[in-house]
This record gives structure tokens, C-alpha cells and sequence, in this order.
């Protein structure tokens, strides 16, 4: 049933009223972009919102994700409203241990409401693009994803990347809504009040556009009306408002970003806005009637094998157990970023076409799409060039903070990807991803065990990262062979070893290829393969260092910064470290083989054999 115009104002009225009533109290916060959108959300909420809070994760809901995170405020007012939260609670807005933080956060530390972090601006319609392909694809429901933008936040890259999949995917249940209240953080936005050129930007990308007086209830209404009845394409509704709005020394005023109203001036916008008594509790609709799809019953994951001594890409063994994944698994999508032929997902691709989602270049969107898969029950794998994964840096640190489980798997890293060139190396990721809080990181030297590290994956929580080489190398473990987090290999060791290598990738192939020399020259190593880098298996380094009289070669193709040497030495924090020779990449390369370029780059066998001559002398 449609409300009426003096409901919607009434309620709008309270949002404005609640989100200076809670920064005031905080004494901090962002009233006036939390105002600006007011009137858009009373509506949404009275009449176009379907979703209940005592049911948050059902998949039947609508999606309301704030991506103008900083216009928290705003959200909270909604909760408030909705009786999902006490006024109390409330008004412990930005305090040290609430739910109510100044961006929004979900559970354990925010709200079960919050589906996804926000407040890095531009991931909250990309993060959108995610949960809609589930809902309309996988799930086929009739929920709606809705998002509430900022017009600041349209300068960012990010949103043309969700733009352009959201219109390549004809996602009609995607809704994106720009709050144009034409003020930043310091001034004016780029486009201020321009509303066609928002317009035209998504026409171009194939959304359905509709302009707008934000501030007008019964525009409102109807942009909203003919966004829900449109279904061929996304719809993008430009709303011109003004930030501050409903107050007369707010409205479209400068120098108001960010800064919560003192007591005093509190009590005039209050007066202006008709003292309301912010007890209003409106009645939200249920989430939609229906079915969801069910992708079929789990099943035992049964790994591919392969022949020790045959030469396979840890790569293609990431393929092989992904496609194997999906046969047992069958929450479990991929997403790619149009590299699925050399990441070899597309044999996932091949065998489940239904739940592979290409995301062609844009890595930003790749890893967005995940975090919006996984809040959708799902367990997307994504997959690129591990080099490209820095693009998306902050759409991974973010989903640490929206306690996403997404699972990334990087190929072709460091130099020995060969004749590429230094572009297409990763040879920072093992720091990218290790400094990524609760990361787990992972890196196969042969196919068995990347196979096996893939099941694992699926079952872990959390930001997951796998690094695969380009090169084939020589199967290490037979069927089985078992592999853990936190776990790993020693391949060669004796009760004389004189010092341990440790390798992970191509480097522990080079590490075998010097036992053998140095074993022949009458001194003998201990192989190590770190194939968890985080966790590590301290137990494992601790032993070897006391058993190989303190001395470790780490070798790593990566920089000599946050890879192997790095993880290795955490182990002894607060202890006497032992003395830790590193081989890494020191240079930036060139192109070349993969033999000339490991040689150059002084992660080669020969250099380990001559390191470890210089340690016994």
C-alpha cells in the first residue's frame, strides 16, 4: 500500500532530526550528507524496501548497501525507525565498543543488518553488481539490490567498472540511487548539479536513467515506481538534493562536511524541522514471497591426481581442483578478470557456464563481485594475474572489514614468468596479502598440493590468496600426501645437515636441484617447502634452525620485503633471530627466459649452492 505525502515527509523528517540528534551526541559524525538523503530513504522505507530484521541473511531480502558509508548516520536513523535498534543504543553512536560505528560495519563488530563494509568510497554499487548476479542468476529471486551513492564518490573509477557489468549483465534488479547534493568534503563536486551528465553517463553504460528532485517525496515515489516495474536493465536515479537539507543555515551551505552541530545550533535545526519527538517506529514490508533455487546437493571433493615426476603448472592444477570444486561443492562460483585461459578457470567455466561470472578487466570489480557473491551465501573463487590484484588493494582490505570470505587465486608471479617482463610479474604480493588482517596465504610448489590447498580454500574463512607459477614443474606428492594451513614439507634432511633452505614455487625446484649438487659435494641441506606462508609452520622452523646450527637460506621469487624471509623471521618475534641469508629479487627485471631471468635475479640453484658453501666454509 502507497503511503501518503505527509507520511513520507513525517518520517523524513525523523531521519534529518536523529542523525543531528546522534552526531551531536557523539560530538562527531556527518549530519548534513546523512540529511540530504532523508527524503529518499523514507520512501524507500515505507513502501519499496522489502526486508526483515528478524530474518537478515535470508536471501529473500531486499539489499541496501550504503556506499556513502560516511552517511552513517542516516542508516542508523532507518534502524531506529524500523525498531531494529533501541534508541539507546543509538545514541552510542561512534563510542568505543558499539555496534554503531562511524561507518558501517557488520557483524561480529557492527550490525547484522550491514551486509558489507563501506566508507572507501566507490565500492558500494560495485559490491552491488555481486549480490544482484547471485540473486537474478543463481538464486533467481525478486529481491532488489538498492544502493545509495554519493555524488563525490562518482568520480571513482570503480563505479564505471560496476556500471559497465551491471548493464553487460542486464541486471534489472539492480537499482543504484546518486544523492547529487552537490557539495564534497571541501566544495563543490566535479559535475555539482549537473543531473544529465550523471544521466548520460549511465545510458551509455546501458542503465535505464531517471532524474529527479530528490527533496520531493512524490518524485520520489514514482522514480522508484518505475524502477522496480523496470525489467530488461539496471536503473541509476539521479536525485537532486542538497546536503543539509531541511535546515536553513545547512542547506547547500559549505564548511559542514563531517562536522556535527553544537548543542545549541542542534536545538535551532530541531526547531526548524518542527521539534519532532523521534518516537516514530514505521512498519517495514517483509522480505518477497518465493523460491529460492537450490544449486544442487554437496558431494565428497575428489582431487585430481597426478603422476609424480610429470611436469604440471601449479596453475593448471588450480583449474583442474577448481572444476573438481564445483562438482562437489555447489555454492562454489568462480569469477575471473578475463585471463581465465592462462588462470586456467576456464575449466571451471567450461563445466559449470551457470556460475562463472567473467569480469573482464577490471580488477576492481573482480574482487567487489566476490565480496557481494559471499554475502549471498555463496564461495566465489577470483582469479587474475597476481600482479593485478594490487589494483584491487583496497577492495581486499575492505573485505577484511566486512568479514567477506573470498578466495583469490594469483597466477604468473615473479620473475620467472619469463619473457612478459617486469608488468605482468607479481613480486609483491606475498606482502600485499600478508599484511591483509586474518589473510590466510598459500603457495604451491606442485600440482598435488596446489590441488589440495584449492579444497582447502573453499573451507577456510576469511581473505584467502593462492599464488600460482606459470611455469610446468615436476610433481612432488603422490595421492597421499596431506596438506594443512599453517603446515609444511621437509623433502630432504638428515641428522648432519649443515643449513636449511627454505623455498615455495619455482624456488624450492631450485632448492632440490641444489641438494642434489651439494649432496654430491659432501654437504648436506635440509628442503623445506613453505607452502603456507600465513600461517607459517613455526614448529617446522624452529626445529630446523636448532638442528642445522642456526643457519636458514630463504629463497623467494619476490622482492626481498614481506615474501618468505619475512614470514619465516615473524616466527621468532621477541626471541634472538637466527642468522637468515636471503635470496630475492633485489632488481627490477627485464624480459628473458625463466632459467636467465631465476639466474639473474640470484634465486637460481647455482646461487643457492653457492650461498650455502659460504655458510659452511
Amino acid at each position: 500500500m502507497t503511503h501518503t505525502t505527509a507520511e513520507w515527509q513525517q518520517l523524513a523528517t525523523q531521519l534529518r532530526a536523529d542523525s543531528i540528534r546522534c552526531t551531536t551526541a557523539a560530538g562527531s559524525g556527518h549530519p548534513t550528507s546523512s540529511m540530504s538523503a532523508a527524503d529518499l530513504m523514507a520512501v524507500l522505507m515505507l513502501d519499496y524496501l522489502h526486508y526483515d530484521f528478524n530474518d537478515p541473511h535470508s536471501l529473500l531480502n531486499d539489499r541496501l548497501i550504503l556506499s556513502k558509508g560516511h552517511a552513517a548516520p542516516l542508516l542508523y536513523s532507518m534502524y531506529k525507525a524500523a525498531g531494529a535498534i533501541s534508541d539507546e543504543e543509538f545514541l552510542t553512536l561512534r563510542k568505543l565498543g558499539s555496534r554503531i560505528e562511524g561507518h558501517p560495519v557488520p557483524e561480529p563488530n557492527g550490525l547484522p543488518f550491514v551486509d558489507v563494509a563501506t566508507g572507501s568510497l566507490g565500492q558500494g554499487l560495485p559490491t552491488g553488481v555481486g549480490m544482484a548476479l547471485s540473486a537474478k542468476f543463481l538464486d533467481q529471486t525478486p529481491i532488489k539490490v538498492w544502493v545509495l551513492l554519493g555524488d563525490s564518490e562518482m568520480a571513482e573509477g570503480s563505479v564505471y567498472e560496476a556500471m559497465e557489468l551491471g548493464g553487460h549483465y542486464a541486471l534489472n534488479n539492480l537499482i543504484a540511487i546518486i544523492d547529487m547534493n552537490r557539495l564534497g568534503q571541501r566544495g563543490p563536486t566535479m559535475l555539482e548539479w549537473d543531473g544529465a551528465a550523471y544521466a548520460a553517463r549511465a545510458e551509455a553504460f546501458g542503465w535505464k536513467a531517471i532524474v529527479i528532485d530528490g527533496l520531493d517525496v512524490d518524485s520520489v515515489n514514482r522514480a522508484f515506481a518505475e524502477a522496480v516495474a523496470t525489467k530488461d536493465k539496471p536503473v541509476c536515479i539521479v536525485a537532486k538534493t542538497k546536503k543539509g537539507a531541511g535546515v536553513s543555515f545547512l542547506a547547500d551551505v559549505e564548511g559542514w562536511h563531517g562536522k556535527a552541530l553544537p548543542a545549541a545550533d542542534a536545538e535551532k535545526a530541531y526547531a526548524e524541522l518542527g521539534n519532532p519527538d523521534c518516537k516514530l517506529i514505521v512498519k517495514v514490508q517483509g522480505k518477497h514471497e518465493g523460491e529460492i533455487t537450490t544449486l544442487g546437493e554437496a558431494k565428497e571433493f575428489v582431487p585430481p591426481t597426478y603422476e609424480v615426476g610429470v611436469k604440471v603448472a601449479t596453475r593448471e592444477a588450480y583449474g583442474d581442483a577448481l572444476k573438481a570444486l564445483g562438482a562437489s561443492n555447489p555454492n562454489v562460483v568462480a569469477v575471473d578478470g578475463e585471463v581465465s585461459n592462462s588462470t586456467f578457470a576456464d575449466k571451471f567455466k567450461k563445466a559449470y557456464p551457470d556460475k562463472f561470472f567473467e569480469q573482464y578487466i577490471a580488477e576492481q570489480q573482480l574482487v567487489s563481485s566476490a565480496v557481494g557473491l559471499q554475502v549471498m551465501g555463496k564461495i566465489p573463487f577470483a582469479s587474475t594475474f597476481a600482479a593485478f590484484f594490487s589494483r584491487a588493494y583496497d577492495q581486499i582490505r575492505m573485505a577484511t572489514i566486512s568479514q567477506a570470505n573470498i578466495r583469490l587465486a594469483g597466477s604468473h608471479a615473479g620473475v620467472s614468468i619469463g619473457e612478459d617482463g617486469p608488468s605482468q610479474m607479481a613480486l609483491e604480493d606475498l606482502a600485499m596479502m600478508r599484511a591483509v588482517h586474518g589473510s590466510t596465504v598459500l603457495y604451491p610448489s606442485c600440482a598435488t598440493c596446489a590441488a589440495h590447498l584449492v579444497h582447502l580454500m573453499s573451507e577456510t574463512r576469511g581473505v584467502v590468496y593462492m599464488r600460482t607459477t606459470r611455469e610446468k614443474l615436476p610433481v612432488l606428492y603422490g595421492e597421499g600426501e596431506t596438506f594443512t594451513l599453517g603446515g609444511s614439507k621437509t623433502l630432504g634432511s638428515s641428522d648432519k645437515d649443515a643449513v636449511a633452505v627454505i623455498g615455495a614455487g619455482i624456488t624450492l625446484h631450485e632448492a632440490l636441484k641444489a641438494y642434489d649438487t651439494l649432496v654430491a659435494a659432501g654437504i648436506s641441506i635440509r628442503v623445506i617447502d613453505l607452502y603456507s606462508v600465513k600461517p607459517v609452520d613455526a614448529e617446522t622452523i624452529k626445529k630446523a634452525v636448532s638442528e642445522c646450527n642456526g643457519k636458514l637460506v630463504v629463497v623467494e621469487d619476490h622482492w626481498a620485503e614481506g615474501g618468505l624471509a619475512d614470514a619465516v623471521l615473524e616466527v621468532f618475534e621477541g626471541q634472538a633471530a637466527p642468522a637468515v641469508t636471503r635470496l630475492a629479487v633485489r632488481e627490477i627485471p627485464g624480459s628473458g627466459t625463466p632459467y636467465e631471468l631465476v639466474e639473474a635475479a640470484g634465486i637460481s640453484a647455482k646461487r643457492i649452492v653457492e650461498t650455502v658453501k659460504g655458510l659452511v666454509a
